[in-house]
């Protein structure tokens, strides 16, 4: 009997262990996606917030206003796209500040039509020049909303739109599903809406407080993942002690015709016959991203340059240079980690903020374009770059130009991550002896023992 009943004890157990690590896989498969989760903004989203602000016969009006609580993540020409699902059978009456780009099938109606009749209504915000009767505030930038530490009065915008075959009241108002955010491509997951109190405006006077009738807020997160498969910036490093220039990764961004993803093999080479006609042709606007032909395929590199050495400062350049010939950068910003942004001196030609996302340390700052100067990155060709100069004070405690401490540990440009060249690449110190000796003198005992074989057998 014994066997029979360790044999049960084993079964038992292996039953117990399957039970586990399927609970164990089903468990994990449910919890949250950390993918949006940015180390560098903590607390960054879209905060969509819906208004009710009247009540009509056969539904209400509300003003939708999106706040981009990013730090450095904007959202750029074409802008954004807002879509949703109706919870019940709701259509668009009419619309200021944006319009949805489908009418849909409004035959049902005799004499007011909709503006939209759509189950899932698609949103883009109107363009700069729209006339006045047609405007609400916040609204008419081409879809095109500034990140808050860059410009936090541009960064939000919003429309008024007339709902109706809709409840009228708080309690048979139903709140849109199914939230969808393009800015202007793929990248950001909206949750559900939620219900709040409702919102209080203060009037311009400032002497009184009126509310809204009721409120729902909607969170958008970004993920560079969703965005695209591939990255789009890259590195590169050189200094002024080494003759070394380290260049971005090959195929850090795809490679040349390569099928990996649409479009990431696609490239021209600068040289090419009537190139103004391969990058648009004729009678067609074509917004698919075409590079340079380059080793890395990025569309954008930046060049981080250890430029001097002074007695209490040392000075780095950082050249941005764009390799898409079908994209310009509008207020572009790149975000730096470096353990001497502390002592930053002085920028010469970038706007600069500090980023502290966490209380005690001071190493990430913020980098944008003077308005009006270098704020505008055009497409690739002789007036595709920026650039500027970086004054950093020495703190003796920390600094070193050994084992590449003057390079940045990480960068972003318009939010995205850059590939990083790796760290054994680094242009190092001539003398510095932290790098492998054999392979110094591997050559010089070679030549030794071979002459020393020579002269032996003469």
């Amino acid at each position: 009997m014994e066997p029979s009943s360790s044999l049960v004890t084993v079964s038992v157990t292996k039953i117990t262990t399957l039970t586990i690590l399927l609970l164990f896989l089903i468990s994990c498969s449910t919890l949250p996606s950390t993918e949006a989760y940015d180390a560098l903004d903590p607390n960054g989203n879209i905060t969509i917030k819906w208004d009710v602000i009247q009540w009509t016969p056969d539904g209400y009006v509300a003003v939708v206003t999106m706040y981009n609580f990013q730090q450095y993540r904007h959202i750029q020409a074409p802008g954004w796209t807002l879509g949703w699902t109706w919870a019940k059978k709701e259509v668009i009456w009419s619309m200021m500040g944006a319009q949805t780009t489908d009418q849909g099938d409004c035959s049902k109606f005799k004499g007011n039509i909709p503006h939209c009749c759509r189950k899932d209504p698609s949103v883009v915000d109107l363009l700069p020049g729209t006339p006045y009767n047609q405007q609400i505030a916040n609204c008419c930038k081409g879809g095109v909303i500034n990140s808050w530490a860059q410009d936090p009065a541009n960064a939000v915008s919003s429309f008024q739109i007339s709902v109706g075959a809709a409840g009228t009241t708080n309690k048979t108002v139903r709140v849109p599903k199914n939230i969808t955010l393009r800015a202007p491509g793929p990248g950001y997951t909206c949750g559900p809406a939620k219900i709040v109190r409702p919102t209080k405006f203060i009037s311009a006077d400032k002497r009184r407080i009126t509310q809204a009738l009721m409120t729902w807020n909607i969170t958008c997160t970004y993920s560079q993942f969703l965005a695209q498969k591939t990255p789009t910036c890259c590195v590169s490093l050189s200094s002024f002690y080494n003759d070394t220039i380290v260049s971005c990764p090959t195929c850090a961004c795809g490679c040349q015709n390569s099928t990996a993803r649409a479009g990431s093999g696609t490239c021209v080479n600068p040289d090419t016959p009537h190139l103004a006609s391969v990058i648009s042709p004729p009678g067609k606007s074509d917004n698919t991203p075409l590079v340079q032909c380059t080793s890395h395929m990025c569309p954008i590199r930046v060049h981080w340059h250890v430029k001097l050495n002074y007695k209490e400062y040392w000075r780095a350049k950082v050249t941005i240079t764009n390799f898409n010939y079908r994209m310009n950068y509008s207020l572009w910003n790149m975000v730096v980690q470096h353990p001497n942004f502390d002592n930053l001196t002085k920028s010469f030609s970038f706007q600069y903020k500090s980023l502290t996302p966490y209380e005690g340390l001071n190493d990430t700052a913020m980098l944008w374009g003077v308005k009006f100067y270098n704020d505008f990155l055009s497409q690739a060709g002789p007036l595709g770059n920026v650039q500027s100069e970086l004054l950093f004070r020495k703190d003796t405690s920390t600094f070193t130009f050994e084992k590449g401490w003057a390079f940045p540990r990480r960068i972003y440009f318009n939010g995205d991550n850059c590939v990083m060249p790796p760290p054994d690449a680094y242009p190092w110190l001539p003398n510095d002896s932290s790098r492998p000796v054999i392979s110094l003198l591997l050559p010089v005992m070679t030549l030794f023992l071979s002459m020393a074989f020579l002269f032996a057998h003469v």
